[in-house]
C-alpha cells in the first residue's frame, strides 16, 4: 500500500463481508481465507478520526499560506491505529473517486489519498524517497535531497494529493541529527503540499517528537486523537462488549452460539487489556482452530487456548492458580 498501484489495489478489492441469511454456504478454504481477513469493526477512534478529516479537509481546502492543520493518531501498540488510518484513507479516496469526474488522458487522473511509511531510522532523504516511491516519481542516487523534495512537493500537488498519511511517526527522534532533519522535512512538505496530513504513531506524545522547539511546532498545528483500549463500561455504555457483539455477528462458523463470546467479555477485557488490535487477533485464531479441528463454534476452552502477542500474554492473561496445575 506505499505505492499508488498497491493503494488502488487495497481501495477498490472489497473489503471482507459476513454472510448474509440465505447465502449458499462457503466452502472451508472460503472461510479460512474470510476469517484470515476479517471484518473491520467501526470504533470510537474510526469515527472521530472520519469526522474530523471530513473537517479539516474542508479547512484547508483553500488555505495558502501556512501548513494546515493536521492530526495525530496516537496509542499503544495493537490499539487499531493503522487500520483506523487505513480504513478512513480508504474512505476519503471512494469518496472522492465517486464526484472526481473521469479523466481523459493518463496525464489527468488525480490522486487523492498517499500512505507513507517512515523507515526505521530515517533520514531526511530517505523519507523524501518514500514519498517519491508511493508515486513512481523517478529518483536516482545522485540526487540531493533537496532535488527529491522539489519533485514531489511539485508532483503531489499536479496529482491533487488532498489527504497524505504517514503511518509509524514515532520512529521520528529529533534529538537526533538525522531525526531533527527528518523533521525538519516533514514540516516543510506539510507547508508546500496543499494537502491534509494525518499520522499515527505509538504513544506519540511521550515520544521525542513532543518536544523542543520542533515538537512545539507539531503540537500547535495537530489535533490528537487517542486510539486507545476500548474501556469496558463507558457511562451507561459497553464499548467493549458491543465490538465483542460486532465480531461475532461476522463470524462465519455452522454451530457458533451466538451471545458467547459477548458472555465472556469480562475474560477478554483481561486477556486483550482492551486492544482492538489483540481482540480481533485473538477471535479471527480461535475461528480458524474451530473450522481445522472440526468444532465449529468458539469456546471459552477454544479462546484460552489460543497463543497471543507476547505483550498481552506477559502482561494481561490470568496466570494459572497453583491448584489448577
Amino acid at each position: 500500500m506505499t505505492t499508488w498501484q498497491g493503494w488502488q489495489e487495497f481501495v477498490h478489492t472489497p473489503p471482507p463481508v459476513p454472510p448474509a441469511p440465505g447465502d449458499p454456504p462457503r466452502s472451508v478454504e472460503e472461510r479460512l481465507a474470510y476469517h484470515s481477513a476479517f471484518v473491520t469493526v467501526r470504533t470510537p477512534a474510526i469515527d472521530t478520526l472520519a469526522a474530523s478529516i471530513r473537517t479539516l479537509l474542508v479547512l484547508g481546502r483553500y488555505q495558502q499560506t501556512t501548513a494546515r492543520p493536521s492530526l495525530i493518531v496516537t496509542g499503544p501498540a495493537a490499539a487499531g491505529k493503522t487500520t483506523a488510518l487505513l480504513h478512513v484513507g480508504r474512505t476519503c479516496h471512494l469518496a472522492h473517486t465517486r464526484h472526481a469526474p473521469q479523466p481523459h488522458r493518463a496525464a489527468d487522473i488525480q490522486v487523492p489519498v498517499a500512505y507513507v511509511l517512515v523507515p526505521p531510522g530515517a533520514t531526511a532523504k530517505m523519507l523524501a524517497a518514500e514519498f517519491a516511491r508511493y508515486l513512481g516519481i523517478p529518483i536516482t542516487a545522485r540526487m540531493t535531497q533537496t532535488q527529491i523534495t522539489e519533485s514531489v512537493c511539485h508532483t503531489y500537488n499536479q496529482t491533487g494529493i488532498r489527504l497524505v498519511l504517514i503511518d509509524e511517526i514515532h520512529r521520528v527522534n529529533p534529538r537526533t541529527t538525522t531525526g531533527a532533519e527528518t523533521a525538519d522535512l516533514i514540516k516543510d512538505l506539510t507547508e508546500r503540499i496543499q494537502a491534509t496530513f494525518v499520522y499515527a504513531g505509538i504513544d506519540v506524545t511521550q515520544t521525542p517528537l513532543f518536544t523542543g522547539v520542533r515538537g512545539a511546532q507539531l503540537a500547535g498545528r495537530a489535533s490528537l486523537i487517542e486510539c486507545g483500549p476500548l474501556p469496558a463500561r463507558y457511562g451507561n455504555r459497553h464499548p467493549f462488549t458491543d465490538t465483542i457483539t460486532d465480531l461475532e455477528n461476522a463470524l462465519d462458523l455452522e454451530r457458533h452460539r451466538p451471545g458467547t463470546l459477548p458472555r465472556h467479555a469480562t475474560y477478554l477485557h483481561q486477556r486483550t487489556a482492551g486492544r482492538i488490535g489483540s481482540l480481533t487477533r485473538l477471535i479471527r485464531q480461535a475461528a480458524i482452530t474451530a473450522i481445522h479441528d472440526g468444532t465449529e463454534r468458539i469456546t471459552k476452552t477454544t479462546l484460552d487456548a489460543v497463543q497471543l502477542d507476547h505483550h498481552a500474554e506477559t502482561r494481561h492473561r490470568p496466570h494459572p492458580s497453583r491448584s489448577a496445575r
